[in-house]
């Protein structure tokens, strides 16, 4: 089997996307974002738009997959975050 650099770019999309799954569900489903940084999911957030925008510059479809569902996984951590804040306790 020959592997390519488009198997290893989405090999890589697919592991690093799935990283995001166990805290995105955590924290969907107890809402507890104490312990997690408002500064590093605002910061990250912003950062894997940028790279879904360059994904789409580019026309990588492995990029563009990956840092969608990555945008939609950590955006939903950081909502959760910011409600909590105003609303709740932290």
């Amino acid at each position: 089997m020959n592997i390519t650099p488009d198997m290893i770019g989405y090999l890589a999309a697919t592991l690093t996307t799935a990283s995001f799954l166990p805290q995105a569900i955590l924290t969907i489903k107890t809402k507890d974002t104490q312990s997690l940084s408002l500064g590093m999911y605002a910061l990250f957030t912003s950062g894997v738009l940028c790279w879904l925008v360059y994904g789409i510059h580019l026309g990588n479809k492995a990029i563009i997959y990956a840092n969608a569902v990555t945008l939609a996984l950590a955006a939903s951590i950081l909502f959760v975050k910011i409600y909590n804040m105003l609303f709740k306790k932290g």
